[in-house]
């Protein structure tokens, strides 16, 4: 399994996931095509899931994140939450910038309805 990577654009965050068990975006969500962007992602990560490292490190660091692509992420989070299966864990880090309320509140968001404990770190 291969690193993968996104080069960040002014609609598309930067994407990193490494088979040591790192997973990043950071950046503006604000695609054109949520499905053709997010499709590589998933098709990686369910691949990964079939073989993780002990502990899967995700860190969020996003901007701005309109609705479909939230939706996306989630959805990428339902499927790294498929670890615990294996025996193996994960952390997902939130960051977000003193202030941004809108950022804060979305993890926030995220954490409840993915029912998944999340580091909130202020930047």
């Amino acid at each position: 399994m291969k690193e993968f990577k996104i080069a960040p654009s002014k609609n598309t965050p930067e994407v990193y996931l490494s088979p040591k068990g790192i997973i990043k975006l950071k950046g503006r969500s604000i695609h054109e095509d949520v499905v053709k962007f997010f499709a590589p992602i998933e098709a990686w990560i369910e691949e990964y899931i079939a073989n993780p490292v002990q502990l899967t490190t995700v860190d969020l660091n996003l901007e701005y994140c309109n609705s479909s692509s939230a939706k996306a992420i989630i959805q990428m989070l339902q499927q790294i939450k498929l670890i615990t299966s294996k025996d193996k864990m994960f952390v997902i880090n939130w960051y977000y910038e003193d202030g941004d309320d809108d950022i804060y509140e979305r993890g926030e968001y995220f954490a409840a309805i993915l029912d998944v404990p999340m580091n909130f770190i202020k930047i």
